[in-house]
C-alpha cells in the first residue's frame, strides 16, 4: 500500500501512519509531518508538546493538546514529602513485614518510604481510593509501580493501563496520572529512579529489538490504549513531587487534552507473569531474574520455574559476598525454600559487605526438589539503602540472627 501524501497538511489517523519499529507507538491523530502546522476545525493550532525525560538527547514522543500545557492558574503552598531517614549507616541483614503499612485512602499519602538513597526511593503504599480530585506527576523519578493486589487502570496523558495483581506500571518521570482503583484491598510495591528506567542491554539488539534469549519480547508490552480527549476548562490540580516537596499547580483546562501522539516515551504495563525463567543444569545466577535496569541500580523477576537438572545439582541458591550492592528483595507470593519465616509482602535487606544465603537446612531441603513456585521482586542497588523511620517500625527485630543454628 502506498502512504505518500501529496497534500502535506492531510492528517492521518493512527491506523496508517503506525510504523512497525521497536518500542514506537501512536495513538489518535497526529501530522504527517513533527513541527508542522496541525489545525482544528475551527482553523487554530493545535498545541505540540515534546516530551522526554533525557533533554532532546534520547527517547522521546510528541504529543498534541487542544490547549497550551502551560496555563497555570495558581499554586498552593508546598508540602514536604522528603524521606526521615532513621538510620544512614549499617551492615546487617534485616526484614520488613510490608503488610504492616497500614491502608490509607488517598494515594499520595498512602505512599511510604522505606529505603532510599541518591539513586532510587523504595515506597510501600496501600491506597483504598481512586485519585478523583487530582492528578499526580513526578517530575523526579521513574517509577515502577508493582501491584501486589488489586486491580484497576491508570489514566495517562497518553491514553489507559489497565492493570490488575502482578503487574509492573512504568511510568517515565513527568507523566501526568490519575490511578483508579476498583476494590479498596490494594498493595503496591514503588520503586522510584532518578534515571530513565530500561529493558536491560544485554537484551537488547543494537537497533533496540528485545532479542531471542531475552526473557520477554515486544508482544509482552502493554502500551496504552483508548485514548480519551477532554476538551474541558476550569481548574484541574496536578499534584507536583520535585526534590522531596510536593506543589500543588493548578491549570485552566484538563491534562488528558491530547488528540494524539507518537513516540518512544511512555508509560506502559508489563506482568511478573509474562517472565519466561531461564535455567540450567545447576543453580543460575541472579542476573538471569533481570527485568529492568537504571543507573546503579536493576530490578529483577523470581518466578515460578523447574530447578535445576544435573543429577547432583542443589537447587538452593550458594552463598555469596555480597561486597558490590545492597539486595533487597520483596516476597509476592509461594514458597521460599531458601528462607524460613516468610510471608507475603515480607521485605529482605541484605546490605553490601557481609555475605548471605540459605537459612540453616534450606540446602539440603532443596536437593530434588523438582521446581518451585516463588514470586519475588528483587532490587539490587550498587550504592548502600538507608532506612527511614517507617521502615523501622515494620522491621522484624531477629532476623539478623536467623541464620543461627
Amino acid at each position: 500500500m502506498d502512504f505518500r501524501i501529496s497534500n502535506p497538511q492531510t492528517y492521518l489517523p493512527v491506523r496508517l501512519v503506525q510504523i512497525k519499529m521497536p518500542y514506537y507507538h501512536t495513538l489518535g491523530t497526529v501530522p504527517h509531518k513533527r513541527h508542522t502546522q496541525f489545525r482544528k476545525k475551527d482553523g487554530s493550532l493545535y498545541s505540540e508538546q515534546l516530551f522526554s525525560t533525557e533533554g532532546f538527547s534520547n527517547d522521546y514522543s510528541l504529543l498534541y493538546h487542544i490547549y497550551p500545557p502551560t496555563q497555570i492558574t495558581r499554586t498552593d503552598e508546598a508540602v514536604s514529602v522528603m524521606p526521615s531517614v532513621a538510620e544512614e549507616k549499617m551492615l546487617k541483614h534485616r526484614s520488613f513485614e510490608g503488610f504492616n503499612i497500614r491502608p490509607v485512602n488517598d494515594y499520595l499519602k498512602s505512599r511510604i518510604p522505606v529505603l532510599v538513597n541518591n539513586d532510587c526511593h523504595i515506597s510501600l503504599a496501600a491506597p483504598q481510593e481512586s485519585m478523583s480530585t487530582y492528578f499526580f506527576k513526578n517530575a523526579d523519578a521513574d517509577e515502577a509501580i508493582f501491584v501486589h493486589e488489586g486491580k484497576g487502570m491508570v489514566r495517562t496523558i497518553y491514553g489507559e493501563l489497565p492493570f490488575i495483581s502482578g503487574d509492573y506500571l512504568i511510568i517515565p518521570r513527568g507523566t501526568i496520572y490519575q490511578i483508579e482503583l476498583e476494590g479498596r484491598d490494594n498493595r503496591l510495591f514503588i520503586v522510584e529512579s532518578f534515571s530513565p528506567i530500561r529493558f536491560p542491554k544485554k537484551y537488547l539488539s543494537r537497533y533496540g529489538q528485545l532479542l531471542e534469549h531475552s526473557p520477554y519480547c515486544e508482544r509482552d508490552i502493554r502500551p496504552p490504549n483508548n485514548l480519551g480527549t477532554y476538551d474541558e476548562k476550569g481548574d484541574f490540580l496536578i499534584q507536583t513531587k520535585k526534590r522531596g516537596m510536593l506543589y500543588g499547580i493548578h491549570y485552566a483546562s484538563h491534562p488528558f487534552d491530547v488528540v494524539g501522539w507518537d513516540g518512544c516515551c511512555y508509560p506502559f504495563a508489563f506482568s511478573i507473569h509474562d517472565f519466561e525463567p531461564i535455567t540450567g543444569r545447576v543453580h543460575q545466577p541472579p542476573p538471569v531474574h533481570l527485568t529492568f535496569e537504571a543507573n546503579n541500580f536493576v530490578i529483577c523477576s523470581f518466578c515460578p520455574r523447574l530447578f535445576d537438572y544435573h543429577p547432583n545439582a542443589v537447587p538452593a541458591p550458594y552463598n555469596h559476598s555480597n561486597i558490590d550492592s545492597d539486595e533487597v528483595l520483596y516476597y509476592v507470593d509461594g514458597d521460599f525454600m531458601s528462607r524460613k519465616n516468610v510471608t507475603r509482602g515480607m521485605i529482605t535487606l541484605h546490605p553490601a559487605g557481609i555475605p548471605h544465603g540459605p537459612h540453616p537446612g534450606a540446602v539440603e531441603k532443596s536437593i530434588g526438589a523438582k521446581e518451585t513456585n516463588e514470586l519475588a521482586v528483587m532490587v539490587d542497588t550498587f550504592h548502600p539503602l538507608q532506612l527511614t523511620k517507617q521502615a523501622l517500625e515494620i522491621e522484624n527485630q531477629n532476623y539478623t540472627m536467623s541464620w543461627a543454628e
